[in-house]
């Protein structure tokens, strides 16, 4: 059962959680099942240390069935259910581009945290959007409300998750991933804003 979900809706929502577990085969790749599920690399990371580290990495073409076997042996339908529960939680603690720039649009006050580098802010950056820093982290660990609402931004939606798990797990209540970063709002919200890639060094 889903925590938070009411006992008479729990049969349903069972149903609903076997359906999505039986489309995860054990002989998916490991790159096919990043495409489907993109923080399951970092639910792997947290709960049983893969692919984090070149040390306990795994090659695309690699099952999930085979990276459980060479790590420990792992009960593969346990790790499939952990992965889709992660990607429930995940998707809950996302807000879409276009619901916040309703809200946005109809005065709601949200206070807007950029985690991406200096550089890329200083290219391109949401309106009223504050740069985060260490000293502004004590800032809001210090003195800001838990409860009013803010959403951390980055530049595809992958650092801002970490970071609102971070400030969820302070006890900031509202705080959101802009999900896609500011790539998804320029493409999704405003074309004005020039969308751009980073290299790989």
């Amino acid at each position: 059962m889903l925590p938070g979900v009411a006992c008479s809706a729990h049969e349903g929502i069972y149903i609903s959680l076997v359906r999505i577990t039986a489309t995860i085969d054990p002989n998916i790749t490991m790159q096919k099942l990043l495409e489907q599920f993109p923080g399951a690399q970092r639910a792997l990371f947290r709960k049983y240390h893969i692919g984090g580290c070149s040390s306990c990495g795994f090659a695309p073409e690699e099952t999930l069935a085979g990276v459980c076997a060479r790590n420990e042996n792992l009960n593969v339908d346990e790790v499939i259910d952990h992965v889709v529960a992660s990607d429930a939680a995940d998707r809950a603690m996302q807000i879409e581009p276009r619901e916040l720039s309703n809200r946005m649009g109809a005065g709601k006050e949200i206070q807007l945290l950029d985690v991406r580098t200096r550089e890329e802010w200083e290219s391109v950056k949401l309106p009223n959007a504050h740069l985060f820093t260490q000293e502004l982290m004590q800032e809001i660990l210090s003195n800001w409300s838990r409860e009013d609402p803010a959403v951390i931004y980055d530049h595809q939606g992958t650092r801002s998750m970490d970071a609102a798990a971070y400030f969820q797990g302070h006890g900031f209540e509202n705080v959101k991933s802009l999900r896609g970063g500011i790539d998804a709002w320029s493409a999704e919200v405003d074309s004005s804003l020039p969308r751009y890639h980073l290299e790989q060094v």
